[in-house]
């Protein structure tokens, strides 16, 4: 029988995130029957076992035997192979699983409830994923890059899977990654960068026993590895002289080389791919198409049940600023909406939850509903790039709720998390070699939110944060640390969005490490143009009646609504119109008057929440156990950054627009 580690599922000095030993008390107090076979079920009785360990309880594998909790697989096949049915009566809680992912989801979902699991009789219900594929990508290089370093984008250490070049030579935190996915729900990871660098394409062929080996530790917890892959593999590695998907050789390499993947990584998930985009290769070097390059990889891949992840993030990376008709965030649309259709079976077409990049705030990307003959996966960004990098309380799970549920052709239509059951959701992992395994101890909930929503799109976000805090801090259950946590997170993404770029702008960061405000810091780059602040107003024109034509792209009502300034919502305004700075909002106030008081406020609350976790932290010294003096620390130390950030911002974007416009803050306050 597969254990999950040979001393038990917790590391010594990683903190054991939502699955502290406290968490399986209701468990491992009990009789438990645990039915079925295979590593998966395995694995629910190694954790049974442990449970009971730590909490006196017992595994039991006689069904005759009295027990108060039964586990089973089988009888449950309308639930799907990850589904289960769960239900108590006279007694007894049972899970009914599909299969055996469902055994280990039922597993987590018992442990996810507590005591509560045990108590009043629980009509039989049906639990099953709402999206066939939740995936996180881990944007690791092997080598450590000279700009970007061990992990690209990366706000917590290094990598969990490499150091300095070199497989790590201990994968026990691996394992217990895995643990912590199927947990939260997360079913798949691609292991290495988007960004393929020579050494990690090497993955693909002599290196590959090193996915294996990454592979074998998530295996046990239902947690498929994926692998991103370069374009240009058949040049770089198979020696060949061409890279066209069209050319026979290049079709055969990429078929023989999968063939020799799934040989030593059976259960693989597939390929990763970004192509023709900041720079990377792709088939418009051979005067081909995004669908051609797609269809040879899946083509290779098809045999063997695996997909291929066909990033959509494509645009001109080499613009002229001075040139208002080139808009960045058409440029997806441009690019994939002709090729509806024309994508194979099994290749996803990977889009961005919106046009940009993973801004604080930006509308949906029309593309998710430009391909509905294409199967399409949504991706959002775990790891907080342009949300304060880990050292800012953001909690993302209210931004994601609101896309999810975003429905693209009014009231009546589907919900983009309607449109991703054929792909599923993706996001950029927040995970590194960190202790606290995502540097901020509080940013686990947003790894933690992803999984709870991509299984279930529809949850209520505050829910899911309470359902952290209660698995991550079981001893502070009603306190006033409970309290305090809810209060400084709930509404922490708004928060940030108050205190950085106004009215879904964006990109008002320093560039290179994007942290921290430079309001013109890529206004006149090739990257793009973002804000178009003169002396007169400010915003991007993206009209069809003016603009760049960018709201055109969306079905009815939307491209109605974004048109027109009377129906445009105030918190993408400037994202879609360019206005006077006089221009009044629908709470009657004006954009200048907008963006100082939002500025202020933010900052406000960011002190704010320094002070809630300080107060709660003098009620845990006094009888409220809860938070570990390291952990208290790391969080005080990076409340204080964000406190300091949050002014920094306000300053230097009041005095910005100030200068700008010339108009005071009507409340007399200093623009800096």
């Amino acid at each position: 029988m597969s254990t999950p580690h040979p001393a038990g599922p917790e590391l010594d000095g990683v903190h054991p995130a939502w699955l502290p030993q406290e968490a399986f008390r209701a468990i491992g107090s009990r009789r438990t029957l645990v039915r079925g076979d295979g590593v998966l079920a395995d694995t629910v009785r190694a954790e049974v076992a442990y449970a009971c360990a730590l909490h006196g309880g017992v595994l039991l594998t006689d069904p005759e035997k009295p027990h108060d909790l039964a586990l089973t697989v089988g009888g449950a096949p309308h639930a799907g192979e990850e589904g289960f049915v769960l239900a108590r009566a006279d007694g007894v809680t049972s899970v009914t699983a599909g299969g055996p992912a469902g055994l280990l989801y039922g597993l987590f979902e018992v442990v996810r409830r507590g005591e509560a699991a045990f108590g009043a009789d629980l009509p039989a219900g049906t639990h099953r994923p709402a999206l066939p594929r939740r995936m996180l990508d881990h944007w690791d290089n092997v080598d450590v890059h000279p700009v970007m370093g061990q992990v690209e984008r990366g706000y917590a250490g290094g990598s969990i899977f490499w150091r300095d070049g070199e497989p790590r030579a201990d994968l026990s935190r691996v394992r217990t990654y895995g643990r912590l996915l199927a947990a939260c729900g997360i079913n798949a990871v691609a292991v290495n960068n988007v960004n393929v660098h020579a050494t990690e394409e090497r993955l693909l062929t002599d290196r590959l026993g090193e996915v294996a080996a990454i592979a074998a530790e998530l295996r046990p917890y239902g947690v498929r590895v994926h692998l991103s892959v370069s374009f240009a593999s058949p040049v770089t590695l198979g020696g060949l002289g061409t890279a066209d998907p069209l050319d026979d050789g290049v079709r055969a390499w990429w078929a023989r080389t999968t063939e020799r993947v799934y040989a030593t990584v059976p259960d693989f998930g597939g390929y990763v791919v970004k192509a023709d985009s900041e720079g990377r290769p792709g088939p418009f070097a051979y005067g081909r198409d995004h669908a051609d390059g797609a269809n040879v990889l899946a083509d290779a891949l098809a045999p063997f049940g695996g997909v291929v992840h066909w990033r959509a993030f494509v645009y001109d990376h080499r613009q002229d600023w001075r040139d208002r008709s080139t808009d960045r965030a058409r440029a997806a649309h441009d690019h994939f909406a002709p090729l509806d259709g024309r994508f194979r079976d099994n290749a996803i077409v990977q889009v961005k939850y919106g046009p940009i990049d993973f801004q604080p705030r930006e509308p949906v990307s029309p593309v998710i509903a430009a391909v509905p003959r294409t199967r399409l996966a949504v991706e959002l960004q775990v790891t907080q790039e342009y949300t304060g990098q880990q050292k800012h309380v953001c909690y993302l799970a209210p931004m994601w709720r609101e896309v999810l549920g975003f429905r693209l052709w009014g009231p009546e239509g589907r919900s983009v998390a309607d449109v991703a059951t054929g792909g599923g959701l993706v996001a950029v992992s927040n995970v590194g070699d960190d202790p606290y395994w995502t540097g901020h101890p509080l940013a686990q909930a947003n790894l933690y939110a992803f999984g709870r929503l991509a299984w279930a799109p529809e949850l209520d976000p505050a829910a899911v944060l309470d359902e952290w805090i209660g698995l991550t801090f079981p001893s502070a259950a009603g306190g006033p640390l409970r309290r305090a946590l809810h209060d400084i997170m709930d509404g922490s993404w708004r928060t940030y969005e108050r205190y950085t770029a106004p009215l879904g702008v964006g990109f008002m960061v320093r560039p290179g490490h994007h942290y921290g405000p430079d309001v013109d810091g890529y206004e006149y780059t090739p990257w793009g143009t973002y804000h178009f602040a003169d002396r007169d107003g400010v915003g991007v024109d993206r009209t069809r009646a003016t603009g760049t034509g960018f709201t055109g792209q969306y079905p009815l009502p939307w491209s109605e609504v974004y048109e027109s300034l009377d129906t445009c919502p105030d918190e993408l305004l400037l994202f879609f119109h360019h206005v006077p700075y006089g221009h009044v909002l629908s709470d009657g106030t004006t954009v200048i008057q907008h963006i100082y008081d939002t500025h202020f406020s933010g900052a406000e609350e960011a002190a704010a929440m320094r002070a809630t976790w300080e107060k709660a932290a003098a009620a845990d010294i006094t009888g409220e156990p809860g938070v570990p003096v390291g952990l208290h620390a790391r969080v005080r130390e990076l409340l204080d950054e964000q406190v300091r950030s949050a002014r920094e911002w306000r300053d230097q974007v009041n005095a910005y627009f100030f200068r700008k416009s010339g108009v005071p803050d009507a409340h007399g306050r200093p623009l800096h």
